[in-house]
């Protein structure tokens, strides 16, 4: 190969990068910062301690914090907070957890949705619909009534919950295969069925302090959230994107459908199984921290594909930005609509998700299948 020749195949392999990176995409990535940046900002400026939002933002890119080594150190890893000012204490150690918690499970649920909506076909598919966020949540509900030791692995914990509620679901769907409808169907079974067994769970918590706690992970909450969670979900969620990234193009494939995606040389099934896995280890990262929020990863993906189109290498690069832009403004909701009473996120997510679930339904005549 000349040089001449190099340089071309490096010149059209940045046109073809340019070209998915730009336009459309570009605003939505701009956008979604945009609106994490200021939603964060009147986030961490209200509490019992009130500041102004340029308060808040003084205390958030103070140099003595963020050019601190032990300070980062010390939230990013645990251990001793070095001493500082009491707004930048405030707002970094109490405050500011929660939307990065919010930014995370956002990122995590949108991705996760958008995988399973690949995967299926389906465009109702989400983590709450199928049945993973029950399954999930049940695990999680079971560790914190029964086995309290070992809430160090939650994310774990939830992913297994979450892997054999997808496995029912599937195997409640399959007859020869598996259709849109069957799958959304089965998926509502497994939802009922584990929320019945969620709801017995109760039963057997005799504090209520584990009671008020496992209401808030069945309603889905970021109150009182803390480092402590950014730690437990920040290395799976960053294995999730990873993968999910890497992905886009196994993605894209299995769009085409199975018989297609066969004739070039996929293995349909292991594929599929494989790309759950990290749907799953998405969708069970944020609900081991957050608990269960429903229609984000319904949601998010949708509003995506209609902005930047159905190719999963831009898809999936705009569900990182946009799931977070709608969890962190949809808790600004949640802390203000009833302030200084504070609502779990979930029911925001709920108020928002059910009317867009109604809106394709009436926009779409052939709701379903991608």
């Amino acid at each position: 190969m000349t040089e001449n020749t190099r340089q071309d195949d490096h010149a059209a392999g940045d046109r073809q990068w340019l070209e998915w990176i730009d336009g459309s995409l570009a605003t939505l990535i701009l956008g979604s910062i945009a609106i994490v940046v200021v939603a964060g900002l009147v986030q961490v400026s209200f509490g019992a301690y009130s500041m102004t939002i340029a308060q808040a933002w003084g205390a958030v890119f103070n140099p003595e914090v963020i050019l601190n080594p032990a300070a980062l150190e010390a939230f990013l890893l645990g251990g001793e907070v070095p001493e500082m000012g009491r707004r930048s204490l405030i707002v970094w150690n109490i405050r500011l957890p929660r939307v990065l918690v919010a930014v995370l499970v956002g990122m995590n649920l949108a991705v996760s949705g958008a995988i399973f909506q690949a995967v299926t076909r389906n465009e109702l598919a989400s983590p709450f619909i199928l049945g993973v966020s029950s399954g999930a949540g049940l695990m999680i509900l079971l560790t914190l009534v029964v086995f309290s030791g070992l809430s160090a692995f939650l994310p774990l914990i939830a992913s297994l919950g979450g892997a054999v509620a997808f496995l029912l679901v599937y195997a409640i769907a399959w007859k020869g295969g598996t259709s849109p409808v069957r799958l959304v169907l089965a998926g509502v079974i497994v939802s009922t069925m584990f929320g019945s067994l969620q709801t017995a769970m109760f039963f057997f918590a005799d504090d209520i302090g584990v009671v008020q706690e496992a209401i808030a992970w069945t309603t889905g909450s970021l109150t009182g959230t803390d480092w402590a969670q950014v730690r437990m979900a920040l290395p799976w969620s960053v294995v999730a994107m990873v993968l999910a990234l890497a992905s886009a193009r196994q993605l894209n494939v299995l769009l085409l459908g199975e018989r297609t995606a066969k004739s070039l040389g996929m293995s349909v099934e292991k594929v599929r199984f494989a790309l759950s896995g990290v749907a799953i280890l998405a969708a069970s990262a944020s609900i081991a921290v957050a608990g269960i929020v429903g229609f984000v990863g319904l949601i998010v993906p949708h509003v995506v594909r209609n902005i930047v189109g159905s190719d999963y290498r831009r898809l999936v690069v705009g569900c990182v930005f946009a799931g977070p832009a709608l969890m962190v403004a949809a808790d600004v909701g949640a802390r203000l609509a009833l302030n200084p009473v504070q609502i779990p996120v979930g029911i925001v997510t709920g108020l928002v998700g059910g009317p867009y679930f109604l809106y394709l339904m009436r926009k779409q005549q052939e709701l379903g299948e991608l």
